[in-house]
């Protein structure tokens, strides 16, 4: 029997309400920043609070066969694992793999008055704080989905689940704990991932690609000590204006287009069609919620909807995200700097490879330097990106279903411009795997800076999605 929508959709709300709602309120207040973010974060014990919590919240579910272990390799970010056998008929070696994380990314400043990251707030059903929806509600989210199909009389195929704690520093402890358990995990048919955007909140979005991150530390030095720039100027350079020109080797300052042939990619004439879609049916919609202060434009003008879609999907971009040997500006005196030292952060098309870009932007900006300033240039990481293989009909049918059934509108798909480390990992794991990647991040909801929020309206309903969509997958075998 087929898992009635109407009752998935009931209890994932009730679900929703009386138990993760509470749940995600006692997680945003807990700091579990990522390990990039805080080397410490064994001493301080706070990833291992969440992923404590979430194991013994999992515990308490009423799912038959579940069971939870919380995993710990020397040295590595705890992972929550949990696994449920496969309901009665179903073929038990067909697996579905459930992913998200626990981890987080520092608190920012810039929160309004009267939300802050640690505290959890309610305001016009968004769950403000850090963390929820980026990506603390996918670990109850997947397992309140499960329980929904066994409330409802419905069918899953074993199901398995990953929610590590490092993926806001790219992941780099989840290789270690996919090979650790891969005689567990199996060879999944279907792969749910609840760490990704949504276009607007009415109706269901999957994610179709995502771009890669390549990470690069630029310094540039010319002293071995600060001096005057009164005595000097003019005759020592400034090591900001060297660091300057050399990013003119990768990036057009005036429109933003990245100069180095390897970073850029041909656009699939699938993703070509796609991006159109919404465009024609969305308008700029998608790409008009950026807090911009008065008079400030976006680099792509609002009227070509299909090319904002595309820069930000498809498209290389350099952000200069950090510096350091700059003094805030209230005790900045007037010396000529030893050195500077800029954070570039580089998305790359999905199909890039990131190690190829890296090399690229290395050989761009170490060659030649203006005034034989020391260069030093280190990739700090590279990711490539992520393009879904092509959709089964059945996958298709049954997100275009549970859309209907859950938000009462079409779902949509598109490309996005973020980074998970990792659905590139499991791309080449198993290519033969479909892919549900989904989330909740929609317009406004701001991950990784202040008033993150998460639309509670929509987490019930995407949970209610992947309900709807284990049922289907079932029925395939």
């Amino acid at each position: 029997m087929a898992l009635d929508p109407i009752a998935a959709v009931e209890h994932t709300r009730r679900t929703w309400d009386e138990q993760i709602q509470p749940a995600l309120e006692d997680y945003i207040r807990v700091p579990a920043v990522s390990v990039a973010f805080d080397p410490d974060w064994e001493d301080h014990g706070h990833l291992d609070a969440v992923v404590d919590a979430a194991a013994a919240w999992a515990r308490e579910r009423p799912i038959e066969g579940l069971s939870v272990e919380v995993v710990r390799l020397p040295g590595r970010t705890p992972l929550l694992w949990f696994e449920v056998p496969a309901t009665a008929g179903v073929d038990p070696s067909a697996t579905v793999l459930l992913y998200g994380h626990l981890d987080k990314q520092p608190p920012m400043t810039g929160w309004r008055d009267g939300l802050g990251p640690w505290e959890p707030v309610v305001v016009d059903d968004r769950l403000y704080g850090r963390g929820g929806a980026d990506d603390g509600y996918a670990a109850y989210a997947s397992l309140a989905a499960i329980e929904a199909v066994q409330a409802g009389g419905g069918r899953h195929a074993r199901c398995v689940g990953l929610i590590e704690c490092s993926e806001e520093s790219g992941s780099p402890d989840l290789p270690s704990y996919v090979e650790h358990l891969a005689p567990r995990i199996g060879t999944p048919g279907l792969v749910v991932c609840l760490d990704s955007f949504c276009g607007d909140y009415e109706r269901l979005w999957t994610t179709t690609s995502l771009r890669g991150l390549l990470g690069i530390t630029l310094e540039v030095e010319v002293l071995t000590e600060g001096v005057h720039s009164g005595s000097a100027s003019g005759v020592v350079p400034d090591t900001f204006r060297i660091a300057r020109r050399l990013l003119d080797r990768v990036e057009d300052a005036d429109t933003g287009r990245i100069l180095v042939s390897e970073l850029w990619a041909d656009v699939p004439t699938g993703r070509v069609d796609e991006i159109a879609a919404v465009a024609r049916d969305l308008g700029s919609a998608l790409t008009s919620s950026y807090p911009f202060v008065d008079g400030a434009r976006p680099t792509v003008p609002a009227s070509e909807p299909a090319a904002q879609l595309a820069a930000k999907t498809w498209e290389p971009t350099l952000t200069v995200i950090g510096a350091d040997g700059l003094p805030p500006v209230q005790t900045a005196g007037n010396v000529l700097r030893p050195s500077t030292t800029l954070s570039l952060s580089f998305r790359l098309p999905p199909t890039v490879d990131a190690a190829t870009a890296g090399a690229a932007v290395v050989s761009a900006l170490t060659g030649d330097v203006p005034q034989g300033a020391r260069t030093t240039v280190v990739v700090e990481s590279a990711e490539s990106g992520w393009d879904a293989p092509a959709t089964a009909p059945w996958l298709a049918e049954a997100m275009a279903a549970a859309s209907e059934a859950t938000f009462g509108q079409p779902a949509r798909s598109l490309g996005e411009g973020g980074s998970i480390p990792f659905m590139g990992m499991l791309g080449e794991r198993f290519p033969d795997a479909q892919f549900l990647l989904t989330g909740v991040l929609g317009p406004a909801s701001n991950a990784h800076g202040p008033n993150e929020f998460l639309h509670l309206p929509t987490g019930r309903k995407v949970t209610a999605t992947v309900a709807l969509v284990l049922d289907a997958h079932a029925a395939q075998g």
